[in-house]
């Protein structure tokens, strides 16, 4: 029996637990964690799946219906991991605290004061410090889609408006790498969401139609932004994408209990500023997170930002590269700026003693924060002084001012680094409960209930000494316990002795315990002076943090330019430290690089790499690659994918030299996979991810394809390569790269647009050299068995290989000889795979017969008692 079925009739229920009983029906559907005293507690079907979840043990505790509650807890101050293990399995959780005080009539007050959900984590201990928490909503209408997008850390608030289109949708999801989507119940499909299942793999939760209301839309955003209009955000005439961000911001407050004080502004973007990476083009050149485990991703390769709000622009940037050359012009200068003269060490420098404050400003702005992130906000403020002075030398050197511009958005917070000193102690607790976090001095009030505090023993020691010598009774005691808190005790034989203006207050066997005024006086002090001391600092605390919201924007503004000065500084030192070169831009189509290298696998080669050209425009569209495998061709095509979008994230690229024109998308077909769980074969992915392109690819795109056409027949795998070679030439006319051992693609290059390149190798002495140049025309061979041989395919296996393929050859040279025909395909259609392949040796006598035969003056019957006689010789 679960709780919700229980709640008809709560009678028989101890008072706490109706009152858990009441609060869960709120939330029927998530993890309630109920605070009782040191623990959070979940009863019923919540304990049962918290123990599956967490590897917890399930108690039980009182009985319902005869039948004892399931009962599960964890650790108030350890809640934490287990809150973030919850959350990772996509699991919402809902907390509930005691806000009321222990009277002792009936059960503490509580109320849910938290929802933790995927998207809306804004604490450190529940996200990775390179992870990015971005919730999603989605708003359908007549084949428009409005999108909004939050992130409660950092505030960032970005809408868009698009007309409807799976494909493109799923781009857009890639780009936004939500965390959890959030969605009108009444208005997306179920169609719609398989569909988003299948490119993410993150939460969807349907909110109510009212959230989504487009008539209430604009006053929910006027009333956020504390504007009277939204023309200044210029998204007046997107009526759904409106609908979405108001979506959004019912669902923020719902789940922080809070105002959203960090959300003052919100951003118009259009998806054709970026260039489109989709999920299979993402995971093929591994850009953030790597196809094994023990691989390298080009951001762990390159992520050695000093801060871990750096470290998440950095992946952000990776996985939205921009289409805006000026915008990237401006990244370039300022990293040429800092590569001249190292300038980029001292920046770095100082940016390694900031911490997080991107999160830290979230958790400010929703109340949430602690004492050691107002510590990390001091230190922030401090180092900006130091992170100017860095910065100074080359702001001469930046032509497009944009380190200039930076420099001033990081703004001067020593007023406010001045006040955290005064008010937070050095290094405060990790928690406000124990008190101690505000310092000595900043308060009078506090310092004097912390007096009273501290001193009580001396005190009673002096009022003791005091007391004997008032009344001469040397043995007279002063002490304490909690039943009967503050006395003088005197000896059954001594009360006689006691002054009048003692009062009786305990009687025991051998003594007698009194009180005085001014002893009672000072033990309502002294048992007051800690919970009031505490409520003080948890008071002075909370002024502080509505002093730190009243300038939250202009702290937002600080943090997002440390980001950016931190990713551009990491740019530099990338670019010193692996050589890398500053890109240009052409608004002719078309992609020369000279002497480019491949960034991660560069770095894990112990041997130099060999660096290579490519030379791609609009009369050269299509590069046919040949050769080996493991010769370098998809390490080759990666790269030049790799470099390109180095460059348009504003960095410099791992190459001599880079010249590119626009690019509105990068399409891979690399790799071979199955997809079982949607009954997909190999060929199967390798057909659907091929057909993305074909029909989706400009003539602006870059195209990566490696072996299309493997995975079935030989011949219906050559023709299909064949027929996409020449759609994405004449009809696309994009820029592609495209990997095959089919050489009879070879003979395309007559076609226009169409060049040879091959990869280099050489045999010696039955062993196989592979030199990773690239260079023009066809391979000459593929050298399979000799890279099976590296690979250590049995001896025998090679030679019977080898024997095997002598003979192929020989049909083969046989059907070419045979067949009089200018057409390529004419050896496939001429040959049938039924024929049993024989091996024809040197001297066959049905060959010398065959080649002597006069075949112009035989007759019909002579011709065929021939063919009975060849036959019979074979």
């Amino acid at each position: 029996m679960n709780s919700t079925e229980i709640v008809a009739d709560l009678s028989s229920h101890t008072p706490m637990m109706q009152q858990y009983l009441k609060v869960k029906m709120q939330h029927p559907h998530s993890l309630l964690f109920y605070r009782m005293g040191d623990f959070y507690e979940l009863f019923f079907q919540d304990a049962h799946k918290a123990v599956k979840l967490l590897g917890i043990s399930l108690t039980h505790r009182g009985k319902s219906n005869g039948e004892p509650i399931p009962m599960a807890g964890v650790p108030y101050h350890a809640a934490e991991g287990y809150l973030a293990r919850l959350v990772k399995k996509g699991e919402t959780v809902v907390i509930c605290e005691q806000v009321g005080e222990v009277t002792g009539k009936g059960p503490v007050e509580r109320a849910v004061v938290r929802i933790l959900t995927p998207g809306t984590l804004t604490d450190d201990a529940l996200l990775g410090s390179h992870q990015n928490s971005h919730l999603v909503a989605l708003c359908l209408q007549q084949n428009q889609l409005g999108i909004a997008l939050l992130n409660l850390s950092s505030g960032v608030f970005k809408v868009q408006q698009q007309h409807y289109q799976a494909e493109s949708l799923a781009l857009e999801l890639a780009r936004l790498m939500p965390s959890e989507i959030i969605i009108d119940e009444d208005l997306i499909d179920q169609n719609i969401i398989e569909q988003i299942k299948k490119y993410l793999d993150c939460p969807i939760s349907k909110r109510p139609n009212v959230d989504f209301n487009l008539n209430n839309a604009q006053k929910t955003l006027c009333d956020q932004l504390q504007v009277g209009s939204l023309s200044g955000f210029g998204i007046d005439h997107l009526p759904l994408a409106k609908a979405a961000a108001a979506a959004l911001i019912h669902y923020a407050k719902e789940t922080q209990k809070t105002a959203l004080p960090h959300i003052h502004s919100i951003q118009l973007e259009q998806s054709t500023d970026f260039i489109a990476l989709d999920p299979v083009t993402r995971r093929n050149l591994e850009i953030v997170d790597p196809l094994f485990e023990h691989g390298t991703s080009l951001f762990q390769l390159i992520n050695d930002c000093k801060t871990a709000m750096g470290g998440r622009l950095l992946s952000r940037t990776l996985m939205q590269p921009l289409r805006d050359t000026k915008l990237l012009d401006q990244r370039l200068d300022a990293i040429e700026a800092m590569v001249k003269g190292y300038h980029e060490a001292p920046v770095r420098d100082v940016l390694k003693d900031i911490g997080d404050i991107e999160r830290v400003l979230g958790r400010v702005a929703l109340g949430s924060a602690r004492p050691r992130d107002l510590v990390q906000l001091r230190q922030a403020c401090a180092q900006i002084p130091a992170l100017r002075q860095s910065i100074t030398p080359m702001l001469n050197l930046d032509h497009s001012n944009y380190l200039n511009q930076l420099n001033q958005e990081l703004g001067d917070f020593q007023g406010l680094y001045q006040h955290l000193m005064a008010a937070i102690v050095e290094s405060p607790p990790v928690l406000l409960r124990d008190g101690n976090v505000i310092a000595e001095g900043f308060d009078p009030e506090l310092d004097e209930l912390r007096k009273i505090r501290d001193h009580a023993g001396q005190f009673l020691i002096d009022l003791e000494v005091q007391e004997r010598e008032n009344t001469g009774i040397n043995t007279l005691k002063i002490g304490y316990n909690r039943v009967s808190g503050y006395y003088i005790e005197l000896t059954r034989a001594q009360a006689e002795q006691a002054p009048d203006h003692y009062i009786r207050r305990q009687t025991l066997k051998n003594a007698e315990r009194y009180i005085t005024p001014e002893l009672k006086s000072f033990e309502d002090k002294v048992l007051s002076s800690e919970s009031r001391a505490l409520a003080r600092e948890k008071m002075l605390f909370e002024q502080l943090l509505e002093k730190l919201r009243l300038d939250i924007a202009q702290l937002q503004m600080m943090s997002s330019a440390i980001a950016q000065i931190d990713l551009t500084a990491n740019f530099a030192y990338q670019a010193r430290l692996q050589q890398w070169n500053r890109p240009t831009f052409t608004p002719d189509v078309g992609i020369q690089i000279r002497a480019g290298r491949h960034p991660v696998v560069e770095s894990l080669n112990k041997t130099p790499f060999t660096p290579n050209d490519t030379q791609l425009d609009y009369a050269h569209r299509m590069a046919i690659i040949t050769g080996p495998n493991m010769g370098g061709k998809s390490t080759f095509m990666r790269q030049t994918a790799l470099i390109c979008l180095l460059a348009y994230c504003g960095s410099f690229v791992p190459a001599q030299s880079a010249q590119l024109g626009p690019i509105d998308r990068i399409f891979t077909r690399i790799g071979s996979a199955d997809d079982l769980s949607t009954g997909k074969s190999t060929f199967m992915v390798e057909m659907t991810e091929t057909s993305q392109i074909l029909h989706h690819a400009t003539h602006q795109s870059l195209v990566l394809m490696d072996e299309v056409g493997r995975g079935t027949s030989t011949y219906d795998g050559l023709s299909l390569a064949w027929a996409c070679v020449l759609d994405l030439t004449k009809r696309i006319k994009c820029l592609c790269l495209f990997a095959t051992h089919y050489f009879e693609l070879t003979e395309l290059s007559h076609e226009t647009g169409i060049d040879n390149y091959h990869v280099t190798a050489k045999e010696l002495n039955g062993n196989l050299i592979l030199l990773h140049k690239v260079q023009h025309g066809p391979a000459s061979q593929s050298h399979g068995l000799q890279v099976a041989k590296l690979a250590g395919i049995p001896n025998a296996v090679i030679k019977e290989a080898q024997k095997r393929l002598k003979i192929l050859e020989k049909q083969q040279q046989l059907q070419v000889s045979t067949t009089v025909q200018n057409d390529l395909f004419a050896p496939i259609v001429e040959a049938t795979p039924e024929i049993e392949i024989i091996e024809v040796e040197k001297t066959s006598p049905a060959l010398e017969a065959l080649t002597a035969l006069d075949v112009d003056n035989l007759t019909p019957r002579q011709a065929l008692e021939q063919l009975y006689a060849l036959k019979a010789q074979l």
